[in-house]
């Protein structure tokens, strides 16, 4: 039930920075940051080189996304409730599921589309979710946590609530807070 879902529009062009490290001496490595591709690099390497790096990355990095796990469809559906009810339907993304986050809750790679809530809020009340997933949709417009931001995420009543109990559960209730859960 993917309805909003498409595809990657090729070339796929994101913002470069390119870090160049005085520690790296051979490898390169790539990764996606709030909708910017950083390539780290030896500070050593040649322009040409780092160019034909940007390239190798951007197409790693694609490849990725667009193996990125299917919706979830009952996380998908109830994502499309909220964009319906607090953004007036008019954010789009390619693919929301389920994922390992380590510590995070959740996150969102703006350019690309792709959402991602840790599995552990799986186990979490409906009311607390809804927040994660409405945190990350304001992702879609708002890659920062900048005041325009926090008004569009304010549009979910239970805000304050929902931060209050994952803050509960990040410090100190057990490791991982398996009390709250």
């Amino acid at each position: 039930m993917a309805t909003q879902a498409r595809e990657l529009d090729p070339p796929w062009q994101p913002p470069v920075r390119v870090i160049g490290s005085r520690r790296r001496r051979r490898t390169v490595q790539a990764r996606l940051r709030s909708g910017v591709l950083e390539v780290l690099v030896p500070e050593s390497m040649p322009y040409r080189e780092r160019e034909r790096w940007i390239e190798v990355m951007r197409g790693r990095i694609e490849r990725q996304l667009q193996r990125a796990q299917p919706s979830d469809d009952r996380l998908d559906e109830r994502a499309r409730q909220l964009n319906r009810r607090h953004f007036g339907s008019r954010l789009r993304w390619n693919s929301i599921a389920y994922a390992e986050q380590g510590r995070r809750w959740g996150s969102c790679t703006y350019t690309a589309g792709v959402i991602r809530i840790s599995s552990r809020a799986a186990r979490l009340p409906a009311w607390v979710l809804d927040y994660l997933l409405v945190h990350e949709l304001a992702h879609l417009e708002h890659a920062d946590h900048g005041p325009a931001f926090w008004e569009l995420v304010m549009r979910y009543p239970l805000t304050e609530r929902a931060r209050g109990y994952l803050m509960a559960i990040d410090h100190g209730f057990g490791e991982g807070g398996e009390e709250l859960m």
